[in-house]
């Protein structure tokens, strides 16, 4: 029994002493002074880093200014260099920024959003190109909610008209109030005498319909005006909508004449004629004719009674003689549109530059120096 005891303490003791060499053995020593954790190597070149990248500007009212100044710093060991800095859009301008910044230090990229025609969520970037190696050009934006206290839609109505055929025509714009106080609209007023204005109430003090009617006979192809409303709110005083009338040719031919290159003509070839009807009455060509011996001229009808193309195909060999007029007829069948001749020209084929005389090459004479008496000559 005592052997069997003393045996396993010396075993005991013999293992003991070999489990610290063996992680001794495992863990070598480190150097005086070192520190056990590992240390991050130095960054090379420049490096850009920004707080962030993102602004939200919560929640603002249509046509206020917003700015915000991306600050970065340069977190390499060289000189950072900002080259550009690119908006998405013109609503957002990019003020002067820090173009050079040298490590350790921070700089300051200002960017401004113009609100003004915007409505609901928005969001607006810029492009921020550097000599940042793994960096060199990142995004940044600009969000938000553009609440308008007044909303105006939509904010100008565009009539089209034809000068065949001119009528009253009326186009709404609702007038919706988002402010917590009830919204009185007075002093409605027009600039121009071709529209007329009606405000009438949807649901008093909250939404509101404004009718504006453009009124017959319009002088000009195009007519502008105004019509401005006063507001109970301090923050919106007035509301103003444009109006515009833009007055069309009934028919539009594109383009009004043939232009060919000089003559004769090398080979045939094929010209377009577009006639677009802009009335209220369909549009049936019933005949087109060229006077141009040889030619041919096809209709093909793009869209019924509005959009018709002449396709015009002038032969090999043409040459239009100055002292008779060519074209192309196309016929209506209603009386509403006049017949049209389309002229056809041809420039004269340049003349050859005149021929220019060689002169011959120019004859050299050899002279000889005289010979004084009694010498060489030389």
């Amino acid at each position: 029994m005592k052997t069997n005891l003393v045996t396993l303490l010396i075993v005991a003791g013999t293992l003991g002493g070999i489990v610290p060499c063996l992680a001794q053995a495992e863990s070598p020593a480190s150097p005086s002074g070192a520190k056990s954790a590992a240390r991050t190597p130095p960054t090379s070149g420049p490096r850009i880093e920004f707080a962030t990248q993102v602004f939200d500007f919560g929640k603002v009212s249509a046509g206020a200014l917003v700015r915000h100044d991306f600050v970065f710093t340069n977190t390499g060991a060289t000189l950072l260099e900002i080259t550009d800095v690119r908006p998405g859009c013109g609503c957002t301008t990019a003020g002067t920024w820090d173009r050079q910044v040298k490590p350790g230090k921070t700089g300051v990229i200002p960017l401004q959003f113009n609100s003004a025609n915007f409505d609901g969520k928005v969001t607006k970037s810029a492009t921020v190109t550097c000599n940042d190696p793994g960096k060199s050009n990142l995004v940044l934006e600009i969000t938000g909610t553009i609440w308008k206290p007044i909303e105006v839609s939509p904010p100008m109505v565009v009539f089209k008209a034809s000068d065949d055929t001119q009528t009253n025509d009326t186009k709404v714009v609702r007038i919706v109030n988002h402010l917590d106080k009830p919204l009185t609209l007075s002093d409605l007023q027009c600039t121009n005498s071709a529209f007329k204005a009606e405000l009438k109430t949807v649901k008093p003090g909250n939404e509101y319909e404004l009718h504006i009617t453009a009124v017959p006979p319009f002088t000009s192809h195009s007519i502008n005006g105004l019509v401005s409303l006063k507001t109970s709110s301090p923050s919106v005083p007035t509301i103003n909508v444009g109006a515009h009338v833009m007055v069309e040719q009934a028919l539009m031919v594109t383009p009004t004449q043939i232009t060919l290159p000089p003559g004769p003509l090398a080979a045939a070839m094929k010209r377009t004629i577009m006639i677009r009807n802009n009335g209220t009455n369909s549009l049936v060509l019933s005949d087109a004719a060229v006077n141009i011996p040889g030619a041919e001229v096809r209709v093909q009808e793009t869209q019924p009674g509005r959009l018709i193309n002449l396709a015009v195909s002038p032969p090999a060999g043409l040459q239009v003689k100055p002292a008779r007029t060519r074209h192309v007829t196309p016929t209506p069948t209603r009386p509403t549109f006049a017949r049209t001749n389309l002229p056809v020209s041809q420039p004269r084929p340049s003349a050859p530059p005149p021929a220019t005389r060689s002169s011959p090459p120019p004859v050299r004479v050899a002279t000889t120096r005289p010979q004084l008496p009694g010498g060489t000559g030389k």
